[in-house]
């Protein structure tokens, strides 16, 4: 029996998806002798996600096989899990059967699994690019594409007289300026990681599920270790980061394939975004937090340190609101043109951030050069920041994956505007009370009671602003190499 690599693709009412996964799988070129076997796994599908896929398999003919679920409670894992056993055995069966010799000859033929999402497309090449990094040492046990969110297409270019105008829209292919902008904010982000990942040595601390080659050995490794059923747990929202860590302490490389390309959906709105980075900062923090789980990584560190930025950036911003409309206020606001020195840095690095973004537009760059997209995009970051870590110290958990899933499939709602309203509210009712009070404020009595604070508290925000300043020129230093993101 030929070599081969086999491909799972965990699909929960995927119909509308599927065939553009497949066609990518169909573009691919294969090593020298190799085989490639597709397994798309109906899990708990309502719709027509099995039939789209085995019609997508006879046109692009490929070696499709469709694995269905019954009452699967953990999702994608149990998804996932559920094609391992179905070549590798499955040790939980009370019937549990040694593999017949066919079985044992097909498993041993198997030298790359790809976890693939049903929402994601692999570039021409892809495929082969992974391979070659996978093969390039017997230590290396998973190599990741490099993740580019697929920009929606102008909504203005359709024609409302179609009659397919309706169907199209839904299908999340199209969306307006709003959605366009936040699609290249998250596409910016991913740039930034997979740039600061390529810089320091092409290791990752997650191995993204989205398009990932795995050396079976590597899995079989973590599933006897740790007396398995399945290499993916669900005992973490980021499951394919708790995989790369059991992976890194078994001494098993995890990299970054320099020239291999997945193109994979954005969320498409505020309420769906910060569902999913609730799901993944909870995850991560789940990780750093719970000795339970009794798994670490060397990027540990790295990790910390990101969560530290996020602090000092969310205290930055805090404080300097809080000593600016104080100072204002009391009427002890005076500029000082050093300030403007942080905010031509940041907008070097961001314009250069999003030049190096895959397929970006002018309207990008200059709207990073002024600051006005990294910084909104920041804010919503740092909500789901301070959301996380309150979350954290609460006695309830909450299912990440099914907030996220019932936030893509719209029925949850977001309460942003109502947000902004009480912001609007807060800001008036404040600007008020300054101007009602004005003559006391602004009296000598209570300008000498602030003034300390006020030094102190302008000193502070000195000193945090200088270790921001010198991060970010760090970072400027970093891009200068001539990675791709």
């Amino acid at each position: 029996m030929r070599p081969r690599i086999v491909v799972f693709i965990p699909a929960h009412n995927e119909e509308k998806s599927i065939r553009d996964c497949l066609a990518g799988l169909g573009d691919q070129e294969l090593p020298t002798g190799v085989e490639l076997d597709i397994f798309v796994i109906a899990d708990n599908c309502t719709d027509r996600t099995e039939e789209r896929a085995l019609d997508a398999g006879d046109e692009f003919r490929l070696n499709l096989y469709v694995l269905k679920t019954k009452n699967n409670k953990q999702r994608k894992v149990g998804a996932l899990n559920h094609a391992w056993k179905n070549i590798y055995g499955d040790h939980l069966d009370i019937y549990f059967k040694e593999l017949t010799p066919y079985q044992k000859i097909y498993k041993q033929s198997i030298k790359g699994i790809l976890g693939m999402d049903a929402d994601s497309r692999l570039a021409p090449h892809g495929l082969i690019y992974m391979w070659e990094g996978l093969m390039s040492a017997r230590n290396i046990g998973g190599v990741m594409a490099k993740y580019t969110m697929r920009m929606p297409k102008k909504k203005s270019s359709l024609s409302k007289d179609d009659v397919h105008y309706e169907e199209k829209l839904a299908s999340g292919e199209y969306g307006g300026p709003i959605t366009r902008w936040w699609t290249h904010q998250q596409k910016q982000d991913m740039a930034s990681w997979l740039l600061d990942l390529q810089y320091h040595g092409g290791s990752t601390y997650v191995l993204g599920g989205q398009a990932t080659l795995f050396r079976p050995e590597a899995l079989q490794n973590i599933v006897d270790e740790n007396k398995l059923d399945g290499p993916w747990q669900d005992e973490s929202d980021v499951e394919d980061m708790l995989l790369t860590w059991q992976l890194q302490k078994s001494k098993w490389k995890t990299l970054i394939s320099p020239k291999a390309r997945c193109f994979v959906d954005a969320m498409r709105n505020y309420h769906t975004f910060r569902q999913q980075r609730n799901k993944w900062q909870s995850g991560t923090v789940g990780l750093l937090t719970n000795s339970d789980i009794g798994v670490k990584t060397k990027h540990t560190g790295k990790i910390w340190r990101s969560q530290i930025k996020a602090f000092i950036n969310l205290i930055i911003r805090a404080l300097f609101l809080t000593l600016l409309v104080v100072s204002i206020a009391t009427d002890q606001f005076k500029w000082s043109w050093i300030w403007i020195t942080p905010i031509i840095i940041a907008s070097i690095l961001n314009t250069i951030l999003a030049m190096k973004t895959p397929m970006n537009r002018p309207v990008d760059v200059i709207m990073a050069a002024l600051l006005i997209s990294p910084e909104i995009y920041l804010w919503v970051n740092l909500i789901t920041f301070i959301h996380v870590w309150l979350d954290r110290f609460s006695a309830t958990k909450k299912d990440g994956w099914a907030n996220q899933y019932n936030a893509e499939s719209g029925k949850t709602s977001s309460r942003i505007v109502q947000g902004i309203l009480m912001a609007i509210i807060i800001i008036m009712v404040g600007l008020g009370f300054c101007v009602y009070y004005q003559d006391y404020l602004t009296s000598q009595v209570v300008q000498l009671a602030t003034q300390p604070y006020i030094t102190i508290g302008w000193t502070l925000l000195t000193y945090l602003t200088i270790f921001a300043t010198l991060h970010m020129m760090y970072q400027i230093w970093t891009l200068r190499a001539k990675h791709t993101a």
